[in-house]
């Protein structure tokens, strides 16, 4: 019987998708509230299959903490679930040795095939991260291009004016950019859209 660990430091994510896996045949689960918590399992217990990661909870420190466990416990298959990281961190998380990531939207039958197939060895990549990963146009959080050419100008500190001139174009149309950004993004401000995209790994 696969045994699967899952880490996650919010209670309902973590405790709902417990009760699913466990109430799913074929599944032994075992939950921990942080990356530390996480490691502890490992160490004592080598039976454990696959291991599913929270990306932005306490001790993960986002995909070094995943490089670390990867190399630490290397006949371990961990994956990455996350609220909304980009499809860059979803990409980078498979080449640094994660079997899959998916994100925390996902449905039930989805989430369980993903499982089934991270178990059996293959990688899972949902379609429209695998779409942005070839170069595609999956972005983060509906922004469009240009729009997240404008959020990385954001976080450099960058004013209206500049980021025209960056991008040569008119202030108005950079103005309806960061009105268009703080909207999806659900942000108060502009420096709390560029601290929320840094900390989910978008720029």
């Amino acid at each position: 019987m696969p045994t699967i660990l899952i880490a996650d430091d919010h209670d309902l994510v973590r405790d709902t998708l417990a009760a699913y896996l466990a109430n799913t045949d074929g599944f032994e689960v075992l939950s921990v509230a942080s990356m530390g918590a996480a490691s502890d399992h490992l160490r004592r217990d080598g039976s454990i299959d696959l291991v599913l990661l929270d990306y932005n909870m306490p001790g993960m420190d986002g995909l070094n903490g995943l490089r670390d466990a990867c190399r630490a416990h290397r006949d371990t298959k961990f994956a990455i679930m996350s609220g909304a990281a980009s499809p860059k961190v979803a990409s980078d998380a498979i080449k640094i040795g994660a079997q899959g990531f998916f994100p925390k939207s996902a449905g039930a039958v989805a989430l369980l095939g993903a499982i089934r197939q991270m178990l059996d060895g293959e990688t899972f990549l949902p379609d429209d991260y695998r779409v942005a990963e070839q170069g595609g146009t999956a972005s983060y959080r509906g922004l469009s291009p240009r729009e997240m050419e404008t959020l990385g100008h954001l976080a450099q500190g960058l004013s209206n004016k500049e980021i025209a001139r960056e991008m040569d174009l008119r202030e108005v149309t950079v103005k309806l950019h960061v009105k268009n950004i703080l909207a999806k993004l659900d942000c108060g401000n502009r420096t709390q859209a560029a601290l929320l995209a840094k900390e989910e790994g978008a720029i």
